[in-house]
C-alpha cells in the first residue's frame, strides 16, 4: 500500500535526491527491469532459476520476524488447538506476546521486498515452539519443542513450502534461523522445582554447577513434569541424558557453554549421539523444504568440535540436494574479529554475522565516534581468509531484534540531532553497509524509519498496523506515520535509498567480490575513504583485475562540507553515485569535496 506523501516526507525525499543526484545509471533505470514507479514488480510472478546459481556475495538480505511483519491468515493466530504446548499467547496489545504474522503474510509482501532489491529473506526460527513459558511468549521462535514442523502460529508445513516456492519463482532465496544449543524449557531439577515444574519457595532460578562441582557431586537431578512428558520431537530430545543439566548460565566463563539460558534446556552438544541427531534433524529439513541456507543461533555457546562436524555435513547434504550455493552463517555475539574469525576458520563455518562491523560502523554513524574506528576494523579483514571462506561472505548489519535499531541508537546517542540529520545518518550507514565488504542485511522496519525504544521486544515493532501503545508513540525517521499505520510504503525515503543502493551493488561486481583497502581516515573532519579492488575470486576469472578496475568510496560523517586532498591521482575516476565531487590538480593530487552527511562512489572505468 502506498501512503499519501506528507510535507515532512517530501522534505526528506529532497534529502535523498540530493544524496543520489549524481547517479545517472540509476536515474535512468532500465525500463525492462521489471520495477514500476509504484514499487511493484511487473515480472514478479515469472519463474526464475538464477537464485540457485547466485553466490551469496551477490545477495541483499532482509531479516524479518514473521510474527511482527504481516498477518496473512488470521485463522492461525492462536497456534495449535487449545491444550497443546504450542497454543495461545496472542495479545496484539502486548509487546511480549504473539501478534499474528505468518508465512502467508510474508508471501503477500514478496513484491514489496523484491522492489527494494532484496534477494534473500532470513526469518527468525519458525519451527514449533512452547508458546508460553516463564519469561514470556515465543513470538520470536527460539523456544523449539518440535524440530520437524512449522509452528502453527505461523501456518503449516504446506504454507512454508508455498512461501519458499513463490519466493524462488521471484528469484528470492529463503534462509532458516536454526538452533542446536537448546530447546524450550521443559526439563526441571529436583533440587529447584516442585513436581508440577514450578520453582520451590524462595527460588527463581537454579544456580549453575561448575564442571568441578559436577565432578564432585554430579549434575542436577533432571525430570520432566507429567503434563510435558514426550512433548519434544524427534523422540531422543525427551531424554534428559542428552542435556547438560547444570543450572542457569550467567553468560560468562564456562557456564556460557554448559548452562541453561533463562531455563532453556541446554543440549549436550559434546555427545556424539547429539551431533549425529542434530545433523539428521537439519539435513531432513533441507530435503523437505529446500531452503537456501541457515543462520545458526548462539554459535559461541557451543564448542568448536560440534561446528567442525556439523557445518561440513550440512553443506555437503545441501549440495547433494542440488543447492550448490547453500550458505551457512552463525551468530557469534562478539565484536572482536579475532573471536569471530575463529569460527569461520577453525570452526569450519562458511561465515558469521559481522558484529565487528555493526560495532564499528554503528559507533561512527550513530554515535559520532572517530572514523578511524572503521580503519581499525578493516585492517583485520585478513583474519577471515582461509581455503573456503573470506570476509566478503560475512553478513553485515546495523541493528537487529536483540540489540535494537539504528533509529534507537541515533535517539540514544545523538538526542539533540535534528530528525533530518538522523535520517541522513541512517541513509549514510546503509550506504556504508551496501558499499563495504560483506553481504548487507536490512532489519525489517528499518526501511520505514522504525526507531524503537531499546533492545529485545522494544525493537520488534509491527509492520502491519500495531496496537502496542509503546510502539505507536515513537517518532519514526523520514515520515509522519507511526507504527499504528500500515508501514509498507515504497515511497519512504529510506526504502527508496536502500533500493538505489541495492541496484548499484548489483551493477558493480566489485562491491560484491572486491577486496577492501583503506585509503584515508581523518578524525578531525570525520571523513574517510576506502577502495574496492579486484582479486582472483572475481567473476569471470578476475578479468576486472587485468583492467585495473577499482571503486573509490568516500564518506563525510560531519555536519559541515569537507574538502580533502589526497596525494594519489584519481583523474580517471567517474561518478557512480552520491553528492561528492572529485577533481585532479596539476601537481598530481586529488581534491574530494563532500557536502555535509554525504558520500561519493567513483569508478576507475
Amino acid at each position: 500500500m502506498i501512503q499519501k506523501t506528507s510535507k515532512m516526507t517530501m522534505a526528506f525525499t529532497a534529502i535523498l535526491l540530493a544524496l543520489t543526484a549524481c547517479s545517472p545509471s540509476l536515474n535512468n533505470r532500465d525500463p525492462n527491469s521489471g520495477v514500476t514507479n509504484s514499487g511493484e514488480s511487473n515480472n514478479a510472478a515469472q519463474p526464475q532459476s538464477s537464485y540457485l546459481k547466485r553466490d551469496v556475495r551477490e545477495d541483499v538480505f532482509y531479516f524479518v520476524m514473521p510474527d511482527r511483519f504481516n498477518n496473512g491468515d488470521v485463522s492461525n493466530d492462536s497456534g495449535a488447538p487449545k491444550g497443546s504446548i504450542s497454543h495461545g499467547g496472542l495479545d496484539t496489545t502486548s509487546k511480549w506476546a504473539f501478534h499474528g504474522g505468518d508465512m502467508a503474510g510474508i508471501e503477500q509482501k514478496l513484491d514489496y521486498l523484491k522492489s527494494m532489491g532484496i534477494t534473500a529473506i532470513w526469518m527468525t526460527p519458525i519451527l514449533r515452539n512452547k508458546a508460553v513459558q516463564k519469561g514470556g511468549f515465543a513470538h520470536h521462535g527460539y523456544w523449539i519443542v518440535d524440530f520437524t514442523e512449522i509452528d502453527p502460529h505461523f501456518g503449516s508445513n504446506a504454507d512454508l513450502k508455498r512461501l519458499i516456492d513463490t519466493a524462488h519463482k521471484k528469484d528470492i532465496k529463503v534462509f532458516f534461523d536454526i538452533i542446536t544449543n537448546h530447546t524450550a524449557d521443559v526439563i526441571k531439577y529436583e533440587e529447584c522445582h516442585n513436581a508440577d515444574g514450578s520453582f520451590k519457595s524462595g527460588l527463581d532460578q537454579c544456580t549453575y554447577r561448575s564442571l568441578q562441582e559436577v565432578k564432585e557431586q554430579g549434575t542436577y537431578r533432571a525430570f520432566v513434569s507429567e503434563k510435558e512428558q514426550g512433548e519434544k520431537f524427534p523422540e531422543w530430545l525427551n531424554d534428559p541424558r542428552f542435556y547438560h543439566n547444570q543450572g542457569d548460565t550467567t553468560f560468562e566463563g564456562e557456564n556460557s557453554l554448559y548452562g541453561d539460558f533463562n531455563g532453556l534446556d541446554d543440549i549436550n552438544t559434546e555427545d556424539p549421539e547429539v551431533v549425529k541427531g542434530m545433523i539428521d534433524i537439519y539435513t531432513k529439513l533441507i530435503s523437505e523444504f529446500k531452503p537456501d541456507g541457515f543462520r545458526i543461533d548462539t554459535v559461541r555457546h557451543v564448542q568448536l568440535p560440534f561446528w567442525q562436524a556439523f557445518s561440513p555435513a550440512i553443506m555437503a547434504h545441501a549440495k547433494a540436494e542440488g543447492i550448490k550455493n547453500f550458505h551457512v552463517f552463525g551468530e557469534v555475539y562478539d565484536p572482536n574479529p579475532e573471536a569471530l574469525s575463529s569460527f569461520t576458520t577453525e570452526g569450519k563455518l562458511p561465515a558469521v554475522l559481522d558484529f565487528g562491523f555493526q560495532s564499528a560502523v554503528g559507533g561512527v554513524f550513530f554515535e559520532d565516534k572517530p572514523v578511524s574506528t572503521i580503519e581499525t576494523l578493516i585492517a583485520q579483514d585478513h583474519l577471515y581468509n582461509d581455503e573456503d571462506s573470506n570476509v566478503n561472505q560475512l553478513l553485515t548489519f546495523l541493528g537487529n531484534h536483540d540489540m535494537g535499531r539504528p533509529g534507537f541508537f541515533l535517539n540514544k546517542h545523538l538526542p539533540n540531532a535534528s530528525n533530518e540529520e538522523k535520517l541522513q545518518r541512517s541513509m549514510l550507514a546503509h550506504a556504508m553497509m551496501f558499499f563495504s565488504r560483506g553481504v548487507p542485511v536490512v532489519y525489517y522496519g528499518d526501511e520505514q524509519g522504525f526507531t524503537g525504544d531499546g533492545n529485545d521486544v522494544d525493537a520488534r515493532e509491527d509492520m502491519m498496523p500495531s496496537k502496542v501503545a509503546s510502539y505507536n508513540d515513537n517518532t519514526l525517521l523520514g515520515t509522519e506515520q507511526t507504527t499504528k499505520n500500515d508501514n509498507f510504503n515504497p515511497q519512504h525515503p529510506l526504502y527508496k535509498s536502500i533500493a538505489e543502493y541495492a541496484a548499484i551493488r548489483k551493477q558493480q561486481p566489485l562491491l560484491q567480490y572486491g577486496v577492501q583497502e583503506n585509503k584515508f581516515f581523518d578524525d578531525n573532519k570525520q571523513v574517510f575513504a576506502f577502495a574496492r579492488v579486484a582479486n582472483d575470486t572475481m567473476p569471470n576469472g578476475g578479468v576486472a583485475q587485468q583492467n585495473d578496475e577499482a571503486l573509490l568510496v568516500v564518506f563525510n560523517v560531519s555536519a559541515e562540507q569537507q574538502t580533502v586532498t589526497v596525494s594519489q591521482q584519481y583523474e580517471s575516476y567517474l561518478v557512480v553515485s552520491g553528492a561528492a565531487k572529485i577533481s585532479a590538480s596539476d601537481n598530481g593530487e586529488t581534491q574530494i569535496t563532500l557536502p555535509a552527511f554525504s558520500f561519493g562512489l567513483f569508478s576507475s572505468k
